[in-house]
Order: C-alpha cells, then sequence, then structure tokens
C-alpha cells in the first residue's frame, strides 16, 4: 500500500481585518479532536485568526450547533470550523451518525452560504484517527482551517 501525501497548503493573505472565526468542536475523543483543534490554530496564527471555542456534547450536535451559531446575532464570525470524530463501531449507528451529520452540515452550508471549515473524521480505528490529528502535514484539522480560509478570501472577494 502506498502512502498518500497531503499536499502543500499556503496560507491566505487577507484584506480588512484578521477573520473571525468560531470553532465548534465535539471533544469526546478528547486526544485526537485536541490534535486536530492544534493543527487549525497553527494555521490561524500564520494569518491573525481571531477565534473562540465551543464545545457540544458529541459530533452529532454539530450540524445544530452550527445552524444556531449562524442564527445568533450577538457576535458576528466570518466562519466556522467543525471539528470531531467518529470511530466506526460493530453497529449500524456509525453509517447513520456519519450521514446525518455531513448532510446536516451540507445543507446548512448551501442553505446560508456560510463559510465552513469542516473537519470530522469518520474513522475504523481510533489509530487511524489519531494519524489524522499529529503535529505533521496529515493533520485534518489544519486542512480543514486551510479549506475554511479558502472560503472566507472567496466571501470577502465577493462581497459577502
Amino acid at each position: 500500500m502506498s502512502t498518500i501525501h497531503a499536499p502543500a497548503r499556503s496560507t491566505k493573505a487577507f484584506a480588512g481585518p484578521p477573520p473571525r472565526v468560531l470553532v465548534i468542536q465535539a471533544p469526546y475523543y478528547d486526544k485526537v479532536v485536541g490534535g486536530m483543534l492544534h493543527g487549525a490554530e497553527q494555521v490561524f496564527v500564520e494569518v491573525g485568526v481571531r477565534h473562540q471555542v465551543i464545545d457540544v456534547a458529541g459530533a452529532y450536535e454539530l450540524p445544530a450547533a452550527l445552524r444556531m451559531a449562524i442564527q445568533q446575532t450577538a457576535e458576528h464570525y466570518d466562519g466556522y470550523l467543525l471539528v470531531g470524530c467518529v470511530v466506526r463501531g460493530e453497529t449500524d449507528h456509525y453509517t447513520f451518525i456519519c450521514d446525518a451529520i455531513c448532510n446536516g452540515v451540507m445543507q446548512i452550508s448551501v442553505e446560508t452560504g456560510a463559510a465552513i471549515g469542516f473537519g470530522l473524521l469518520t474513522v475504523d480505528t481510533l489509530q487511524q484517527a489519531l494519524a489524522r490529528a499529529g503535529d505533521d502535514n496529515h493533520n485534518k484539522g489544519s486542512e480543514a482551517a486551510h479549506a475554511l480560509l479558502g472560503q472566507i478570501a472567496l466571501r470577502r472577494r465577493w462581497g459577502l
């Protein structure tokens, strides 16, 4: 089996104020999600992103929390980063949960046009998750942060 290497990503430069991001994390697998958050925060530091982190009970709650965050008016965010992990078990529960989360986030994304970085690991084992949450170029939190910054830059380009 060959190893697939993640592409090198450059950090976006932003005109105007630094982006404000809300990170919504489901820290059930705290070492995994913490590693992904650390990867994302390293990207944020490069750009000067100001961010706030909130926790939800589990990955299933990510779409609802995202919807609430977008609807709230007390604070404006330029984008939202979702971070969580679902590890396959012995039942169909995994499939239903992963499908519901992905469909929920995509529906919110399409309906609202919000800039969203989606860092949900859906893996067979905890070891696979840990391999995607380390301090290297395979960190999926870092990748999701780069994707989010690209979406924020696109919204700003189009004046949204």
